[in-house]
């Protein structure tokens, strides 16, 4: 019997206030409060809500460069720096409300330029401090003009009080190697932030948790076109008679692949669901693709959790420090043969015995 008790989760399935950081940063803080009040342990907001997905990518072509350079200063100004008074009130909401939260913002590089960007999910505990962030590794095509990529540095599985914790953004979750990445940390329960919708995202949730044996929550906006303010003159590109930007289509599915909740369309929600610690665990019987069903003496992964750092750090980096200057001394040192095991010494005085033993031939002649 487990000790843990089933618990609460909610997937938050709202539109944020458009390119708007301070006021969604706010209605974000309204809706934990709401969900915690509905019990939620663990409250799960879309991709890139704080300020907004930027799906103006989708509709303007590169050559409206005026366009996407003004769309892009205005998104960096209102996108989310790590730390800031931004996280401090997400993380005052989760613990007022004793949720662990997980939101999706475009956040600014302050550790660099501070004009680049990333698709990021902040981890906050019930505690109210920032246990980690995830970067997304891949920028789904027109999106590499807003973000760039993560690294391997924050492909990681939290333990937290009500299992083990992590996640991937929207079409990360179509990457093998990711996914399984976290298996291999025993991950429990997958947050799954996306701005896709309908099928085959709806059966890609449906897929992780019947394959890692997990609880899967998904989570979207529900955006209307009518809340894309009017100052926006691409919002026009949009189908006529189009009303749903994006329906949503949030859903939790368990580890059987079998919706729990949801999926819920055209209209904001918060769902809520039960998760049952037993089932983390006993589900795996059958099936445990980082275990008893893994194979790892065929199958082996990588992954680089260093990052690759930027230029800044290298630039910047001690150039008296012991680790430049053993490479410094290593480069002073003349360079010597590599040392030859014994089969390959008796090898070589073998070759130059019959050598030896030709050329005094070919004297007695």
């Amino acid at each position: 019997m487990s000790t843990r008790s089933p618990f609460a989760v909610a997937a938050v399935q709202a539109a944020p206030v458009f390119l708007d950081r301070e006021a969604t940063i706010a209605k974000a803080c309204a809706l934990i409060e709401t969900a915690a009040g509905a019990g939620a342990r663990l409250i799960v907001f879309p991709e890139a809500f704080v300020p907004c997905y930027p799906d103006w990518v989708w509709l303007l072509p590169p050559r409206e460069r005026k366009s996407l350079d003004q769309l892009y200063a205005e998104l960096v100004d209102q996108a989310v720096a790590v730390p800031s008074d931004a996280v401090r009130r997400l993380c005052d909401a989760a613990r007022a409300a004793e949720a662990w939260v997980v939101i999706g913002v475009s956040e600014r590089n302050v550790e660099a330029s501070g004009s680049s960007l990333f698709n990021t999910l902040l981890f906050i505990d019930s505690s109210g401090s920032l246990v980690a962030r995830h970067r997304k590794l891949v920028p789904t095509s027109a999106e590499r003009l807003v973000w760039a990529q993560g690294d391997g540095s924050t492909l990681v599985v939290h333990e937290t009080p009500l299992g083990r914790l992590g996640g991937l953004i929207c079409w990360e979750n179509y990457m093998p190697l990711a996914r399984h990445a976290l298996y291999l940390q025993g991950e429990q329960i997958h947050v799954a932030a996306t701005w896709d919708r309908g099928e085959p995202w709806l059966s890609t949730l449906r897929h992780i948790a019947k394959e890692g044996r997990m609880y899967v929550i998904g989570c979207a906006p529900a955006l209307r076109r009518a809340d894309i303010p009017d100052r926006y003159g691409w919002k026009s590109l949009y189908p006529e008679g189009r009303e749903w930007v994006c329906p949503g289509d949030s859903a939790i599915v368990d580890p059987e692949g079998a919706f729990i909740a949801g999926p819920v369309r055209e209209r904001e929600e918060i769902l809520h669901a039960v998760l049952e610690p037993d089932r983390m665990a006993g589900s795996r019987r059958l099936l445990d693709v980082a275990g008893h069903y893994g194979r790892p003496d065929l199958f082996q992964l990588t992954v680089r959790r260093d990052g690759a750092g930027d230029v800044a750090t290298m630039a910047t980096e001690n150039a008296s420090s012991p680790r430049r200057a053993v490479k410094r001394k290593a480069a002073d040192q003349p360079r010597r043969r590599p040392a030859r095991s014994s089969a390959t010494r008796r090898s070589v005085r073998a070759r130059t015995a019959t050598r030896s033993a030709r050329a005094a031939g070919m004297g007695r002649r």
